[in-house]
C-alpha cells in the first residue's frame, strides 16, 4: 500500500505540463515542464531560446481564471501560480523598461524593446503628440520596408500600415513624407536605435498603465516609470514623483497610498486583486531602479504593521547591476530574425482596413449581447473605470494637501487629446465580452477591422440604426477633447490588455 502511494506521487511530481508563450513579435515558444519547475526555469528556457543575456528587463505576464494580470514570479511554482487548466498560455514582455534603451549592450536587446514599445505605440499606451506620432512611424517603415522606392511605394503606400489605434489621411501623409525624404539610407537597426531614442523622451515612456480612481470618482492611469511614479489624467501628467521621494507603498483591499515626504496620494483600484498587482508592480520598480544593490532589497509589509497584510520582496538584480554586468558581455553579436512584414494578431504593422476619413465596411463581426443592456451594465458596473474628464488641478490627498501637486513642474501635456489606453467603459480586469465590444467600439470610431471580423452572411452585420444608437451612448460616454477626429493619433477606445491571453 505505502509503495502505490509513493508511487502515485512520483508519477505526480514527474507529470509534464505544456506551456506557450506568445514572444513581442507574436511568434509562440512551446515547452514542457515539471509540475514543480520554478518561473525562473521557464524563464531561462526563454532566454535561451531567445539568445538574450540582457534579460533582467524583461519578464512573463498571466491572466489569471479571475481575469487578473500578474507578472509570474520567478521564486515560486509556476503551476501553483496560474492556477489555471493547461496548457498554460503567457506573453513575454518588457517589464522594467531601460531608462536609457540606446545605452543596452546588445542589437539583440534593443530590438525586443524596440518590439515592446512599437506595441506600446499601436495599443494607445505610448501617447504622444502628432508630430512625434509621425517621426515614431516613419522610423517603423524604415526599419520594416527600408528606404522609399517610387517602383515600390506607390502614392498611399504608408495607409497599409496601422502603427496606431487610428489615424487620419493627413497623418499618414506625415509619415510618409518623412520616410521618403529624410531616413534613406538607415539600416533596420539604426532606424530602431533612433526610434528608440525618440520613444524614450516622451512622457508616456516605460508606462504599464494601472486604472484607477480617485476619491471624487474621475479616472486616473497609474504608472511606474524608469524615473519615478506618474499618474496620468486627461492629456496631462498630473503627477511625477521621482523614486527617492516615494517614502512607502501600501494598500488595503481596493485603496492604494503612496507615501511622499510631505503627502499621500490615495487612490481606488477596480478590485483588491488588481490594486494588490499594482502595489507589487510598485515595490518591484522602486526597488529596481532606486537602489544600489540587490542585497539592499528586504521584505516589505502592505501594512503598518509587519505582521499583518500581505509581505512581499523582491527577487531580481537592480538596474545599477544589470548596467555592470552588460558592461562585461563579450560576444559575438547573435543573429536577429526581424518580424519585418508578417502581420501579427495583436499588433499588426500591415492592415487592411479603412482610415478615418474612409466609408466604414459595411459587414462586421455581430455583437452577441444586447446593445442596450451591455451599456447599461457598464456604466453600473462596479468595476467600471469612469470615461468623463478628470479635472487636471485637483489632487486627492486624504491628510496633507501639498501645493507642489498642482504646481506646473508636476503638470505635463503630454498629447494632443486624453491618455486613454483603455477601453474605458470596459471593466477591469478585462470582461468576457471585452473583445466584442473592443470590435463595435473601434468600428464607431472609424478604427480598422481585421478580415477575420467580417461575416459574409447579412445576418450578421449591425443595422445602420443599431450602430448610429450604441455609437451616441458611446460618445456620451467618452468626452471628445478639443480637437478635429481627423487629426487624432489615437482612438478614445482602445484596450490596453488586448495583446494578453485571456484563459
Amino acid at each position: 500500500m505505502l509503495s502505490r502511494l509513493m508511487s502515485g506521487s512520483s508519477r505526480s511530481l514527474e507529470r509534464e505540463y505544456s506551456c506557450t508563450v506568445r514572444l513581442l513579435d507574436d511568434s509562440e515558444y512551446t515547452c514542457t515542464i515539471q509540475r514543480d519547475a520554478k518561473g525562473q526555469y521557464l524563464f531561462d528556457l526563454l532566454c535561451h531560446h531567445l539568445n538574450l543575456l540582457e534579460k533582467d528587463y524583461f519578464g512573463i505576464r498571466f491572466v489569471d481564471p479571475d481575469k487578473q494580470r500578474h507578472w509570474l514570479e520567478f521564486t515560486k511554482s509556476v503551476v501553483k501560480q496560474l492556477r489555471s487548466q493547461p496548457p498554460f498560455t503567457m506573453c513575454f514582455r518588457v517589464k522594467f523598461y531601460p531608462a536609457d534603451p540606446a545605452a543596452l549592450r546588445e542589437e539583440i536587446t534593443r530590438y525586443l524593446v524596440f518590439l515592446q514599445i512599437k506595441r506600446d505605440l499601436y495599443h494607445g499606451r505610448l501617447l504622444c503628440k502628432t508630430s512625434d506620432a509621425a517621426l515614431l512611424a516613419a522610423y517603423i517603415l524604415q526599419a520594416e520596408i527600408g528606404d522609399y522606392d517610387p517602383g515600390k511605394h506607390p502614392e498611399g503606400y504608408s495607409s497599409k500600415f496601422q502603427f496606431f489605434p487610428k489615424h487620419s489621411e493627413k497623418l499618414e501623409r506625415k509619415i510618409a513624407e518623412i520616410h521618403r525624404t529624410e531616413l534613406s539610407g538607415q539600416t533596420p537597426a539604426t532606424s530602431e536605435l533612433n526610434f528608440l531614442r525618440k520613444a524614450q523622451t516622451l512622457e508616456t515612456y516605460g508606462v504599464d498603465p494601472h486604472p484607477c480612481k480617485d476619491v471624487s470618482g474621475n479616472a486616473a492611469f497609474l504608472a511606474f516609470t524608469p524615473f519615478g511614479f506618474v499618474v496620468l489624467q486627461g492629456n496631462k501628467r498630473v503627477h511625477f514623483i521621482k523614486w527617492n521621494e516615494v517614502t512607502k507603498l501600501k494598500f488595503e483591499g481596493k485603496t492604494f497610498y503612496l507615501y511622499e515626504k510631505k503627502i499621500i496620494l490615495t487612490y481606488f483600484a477596480p478590485t483588491p486583486e488588481a490594486c494588490k498587482h499594482l502595489w507589487k508592480c510598485g515595490i518591484e520598480n522602486q526597488a529596481f531602479y532606486k537602489l544600489e544593490k540587490s542585497s539592499q532589497v528586504r521584505t516589505v509589509s502592505s501594512s503598518n504593521l509587519f505582521f499583518k497584510g500581505s509581505r512581499f520582496r523582491y527577487s531580481g538584480r537592480v538596474a545599477k547591476e544589470v548596467m555592470e554586468s552588460s558592461a562585461k558581455i563579450k560576444r559575438e553579436p547573435p543573429e536577429i530574425h526581424r518580424a519585418g512584414m508578417v502581420p501579427s494578431r495583436s499588433c499588426p504593422s500591415i492592415t487592411h482596413g479603412p482610415r478615418l476619413s474612409s466609408v466604414p465596411r459595411t459587414r462586421r463581426r455581430a455583437v452577441h449581447i444586447s446593445i442596450m443592456e451591455g451599456l447599461e451594465s457598464l456604466r453600473d458596473s462596479a468595476h467600471s473605470t469612469p470615461v468623463r474628464s478628470s479635472s487636471h488641478g485637483d489632487t486627492f490627498l486624504p491628510h496633507v494637501r501639498s501645493s507642489r501637486a498642482d504646481s506646473n513642474e508636476r503638470v505635463a501635456v503630454i498629447a494632443d487629446e486624453a491618455y486613454s489606453p483603455a477601453d474605458s467603459v470596459l471593466p477591469t480586469p478585462v470582461a468576457e465580452h471585452s473583445l466584442e465590444l473592443m470590435l463595435l467600439s473601434r468600428q464607431i470610431n472609424g478604427a480598422t477591422c481585421s478580415i477575420e471580423e467580417e461575416k459574409e452572411s447579412e445576418a450578421s452585420t449591425p443595422t445602420a440604426a443599431d450602430v448610429e444608437a450604441l455609437g451616441g451612448e458611446l460618445r456620451a460616454l467618452c468626452q471628445g477633447h478639443g480637437r478635429p477626429e481627423e487629426e487624432q493619433a489615437m482612438v478614445c477606445l482602445q484596450n490596453p490588455f488586448s495583446d494578453e491571453p485571456v484563459h
